[in-house]
């Protein structure tokens, strides 16, 4: 059966999801009880999410992944649990996108429509992200193989009704020892494969985070995506776009705890005075907006890289991927000092979400490849990465496609994934043009900030033109590409408020530059933390950036008007608590 179309607006899913403070009670009992989010992933189907999950030739929604990812924000702003547990059959048909043939798409395709689950399975116990050496084997048996193993920690292997499985068809720890499988659990025999119990988790508690068993499962031949040996392949090519597209959860988690920690520290009154009025308060909340802006538009660039830049994904994904849940984490960590115990509280203050936020978010980073992980991929691509930078080469109209948010993107070249770019990244190369021509007409301060990164990206490159390659890279190469990613988003911010300040002109974020100098601010104090240089110099207007960011923020929180300079309103009727003290 299919699922009833939809316009894709942000506006109408967040209509369909109902009453904002609802949705918070019901998630924080739902959490209590360690129960999965039924209710709430029911309303998504009804809605119609999972044809956004099914590209548009297989009969789905999905055509700009910039969309998708404001759907999955959407929810996950809500709940996080919830956005986890139903945006995994994304994750899980990606693969069958990326290198399945018809009949497998159409099989997939009508799967999801019908709003069943698809899980991934990749992670086993002894292994974890080591792919290469994953132990569960596909023994060749008559026209098909033999399953033997587990798959396990993996989100929604139990309610999932079709897997894509990765499995040993070869020698264990070689590039073509592993092959994909699209496994249809109505397929497979009883008794020759079993659920494996649910693990109890410090976030996330409801969600189905189980594994999968198999003692001599059978599957036909035609179940394998691709051919033998090429299943790591196409897993890393379909992790480009489910890595850029886990962004977004940090994005809802992030706006979650923003939106949290900014109606209290507008309306908390001690002595007389609101904590907003006060510096340290202050400087914190504008801090965290900050970087929040900047996770955006480096996941709004990065969606849109997957049209127009897709082939640079490589890079992009490892890039997004590490630096969303890393800021995120960080701004949610200094918000709780601005709650105090009440960021501890399960049940007291505001339903206990903000506790609940901050260990939902805790597993982004490890999802799809943890942070670690994805800095290794990017520190093998230094060699290119540096000489690409050197040169200041980058794909301008690529580019300006990307930037470009909110118009329709060109449609997606899946066969254009590559395991390693041949083109560097045109967001970071691009930074001095990009430099020179803000200077001409940046508010104050701005064009400081633009020219500084851009100095210091350029001593980046020449940092990592001195990095050796090798299969185990040391921390310090880490740290050059930990720093690579603040690059990285402040060249995306600047190249989102270059494309969008007419367009937003007379809106309090956007007024003389604001968060953009906000971002840009907090991006090189970190830069200079992670590279260990002296703190970065002031930029003119900086003294007058903390009041107005910070009110307006504390504004928009209790108003539900956008909190960040792309985001979307929360819908009415929302809480808005008196003033206390």
């Amino acid at each position: 059966m299919s699922l009833p179309p939809t316009a894709g607006s942000e506006a109408a899913l967040d209509a369909a999801l109902g009453d904002p403070e609802e949705t918070a009670r019901l998630a924080a009992q739902r959490d209590l009880a360690e129960a999965f989010p039924a209710e709430l992933c029911a309303r998504l189907d009804a809605f119609g999410l999972p044809a956004h999950y099914v590209p548009t030739e297989w009969g789905g929604a999905l055509d700009d992944h910039e969309r998708l990812l404001r759907l999955w924000r959407t929810v996950a702003r809500r709940d996080l649990s919830a956005a986890v547990a139903h945006g995994k059959t994304y994750l899980g048909a990606a693969s069958v996108w990326v290198a399945g043939n018809a009949e497998q798409a159409t099989r997939t395709a009508a799967t999801v429509l019908s709003g069943t689950p698809v899980a991934w399975a990749l992670s086993e116990p002894e292994h974890g992200a080591d792919l290469l050496n994953g132990s569960l084997t596909a023994t060749r048996h008559g026209d098909g193989y033999r399953l033997d193993g587990a798959k396990w920690p993996v989100n929604n292997a139990t309610r999932a009704g079709y897997l894509t499985l990765l499995a040993c068809t070869g020698a264990p720890g070689t590039a073509r020892g592993h092959s994909l499988f699209l496994v249809d659990k109505t397929d497979l025999a009883p008794g020759t494969w079993r659920a494996l119990p649910k693990v109890p988790t410090h976030g996330i508690r409801g969600i189905d985070i189980s594994g999968i068993g198999f003692d001599g499962a059978r599957l036909a031949d035609a179940t394998r995506i691709g051919p033998e040996g090429s299943g790591l392949e196409t897993v890393l090519r379909a992790l480009q776009l489910t890595r850029t597209l886990c962004a977004t959860l940090s994005l809802g988690a992030g706006e979650h705890g923003l939106r949290l920690a900014a109606r209290f520290t507008a309306t908390r009154i001690i002595q007389r005075q609101p904590l907003i009025d006060r510096p340290h308060p202050r400087s914190i909340l504008t801090r965290c907006a900050a970087l929040l802006a900047a996770t955006e538009c480096a996941a709004l660039l990065g969606s849109r890289s997957i049209h127009s830049l897709t082939g640079e994904m490589s890079v992009v994904s490892a890039v997004v991927k590490s630096l969303a849940p890393t800021l995120v984490d960080a701004a949610v960590a200094e918000l709780a000092e601005l709650l105090g115990v009440r960021s501890y509280l399960t049940t007291v203050h505001e339903h206990g979400a903000f506790q609940k936020v901050a260990r939902d978010h805790q597993v982004v980073a490890i999802f799809d490849g943890s942070t670690p992980v994805n800095r290794s991929a990017l520190v093998q691509q230094f060699p290119r990465l540096a000489r690409r930078l050197a040169t200041g080469s980058h794909d301008t109209d690529g580019l300006a496609e990307a930037a470009a948010v909110g118009k329709p993107p060109r449609p997606l070249d899946r066969t254009a994934t590559t395991l390693l770019s041949p083109q560097g990244c045109s967001t970071v190369q691009s930074l001095p043009a990009l430099a020179e021509t803000i200077t001409r007409h940046a508010p104050t301060g701005l064009a400081e900030h633009a020219t500084a990164l851009r100095d210091t990206t350029a001593e980046l490159g020449r940092r990592m033109a001195q990095v050796r390659p090798a299969s185990l890279p040391p921390m310090a190469a880490h740290e050059l590409a930990a720093a690579y990613e603040l690059c990285f988003a402040g060249a995306a911010c600047l190249h989102l408020w270059q494309v969008g300040a007419e367009g937003h002109h007379g809106e309090p974020l956007w007024q003389d530059g604001l968060w953009a100098r906000a971002a840009l601010r907090a991006l090189r104090t970190r830069l200079a933390e992670v590279l260990r240089t002296p703190p970065p110099s002031a930029a003119p207007g900086d003294e007058h950036i903390d009041g107005p960011l910070a009110h307006t923020v504390a504004e928009a929180a209790l108003s539900g008007a956008p909190l960040t300079p792309f985001g979307a309103p929360m819908p009415q009727p929302f809480h808005r608590p008196e003033a206390h003290t």
